[in-house]
């Protein structure tokens, strides 16, 4: 390799190593808020810096790295979905309570276990375009009009399916209370 493609190499390993520092975290949450498997949200996380590794010559840096990541991993699980179906999982809660640490307290441990049951029992219930928009803004801090294009839908049609989903998930997270 030649002294130039070494520099290149090694630089775009630097960015593709910050990226996964930076946004890792977002676009994990984001697979596992769809999947609502922590094996899966692994898979497709690392499948996600695979393909964004692989295609970094055609990458244009617009400082948008998490849309471009959150756009690989969104298109990497509806494929998955297109392919396998819906899954069952197991309720979660038990894992959860596994991961927590053995310095946490165990109230709050649970207590926030059981918001994220809840949350995730509501998301559940949006229709899957409202559940993508949502998680899109929360985890991608995405512009609206990015989010249109990532999920391949009007502008308009994005905002409404926000609207739609937060006021249906304010009305189901309500009734619980």
């Amino acid at each position: 390799m030649n002294t130039t493609a070494g520099r290149r190499h090694d630089s775009d390993r630097e960015r593709i190593t910050g990226w996964y520092h930076q946004h890792g975290p977002a676009v994990r949450g984001y697979v596992l808020a769809l999947v609502h498997r922590s094996d899966v949200a692994d898979d497709v996380l690392q499948e996600t810096f695979r393909k964004a590794w692989e295609a970094r010559d055609r990458y244009q840096e617009t400082g948008l790295a998490r849309a471009y990541l959150l756009r690989i991993a969104d298109r990497l699980v509806c494929d998955r979905a297109r392919r396998s179906g819906r899954e069952t999982t197991l309720d979660g809660t038990a894992l959860e309570l596994c991961e927590s640490g053995p310095d946490s307290d165990p109230t709050l441990a649970m207590q926030q276990s059981e918001q994220r049951r809840r949350l995730n029992d509501a998301l559940k219930e949006l229709s899957p375009l409202q559940q993508r928009v949502l998680l899109l803004r929360y985890y991608g801090e995405m512009s609206f009009a990015d989010i249109a294009d990532t999920v391949g839908c009007p502008l308009s049609t994005a905002l409404s399916h926000a609207r739609r989903g937060l006021s249906a998930l304010r009305k189901r997270l309500v009734e619980v209370v």
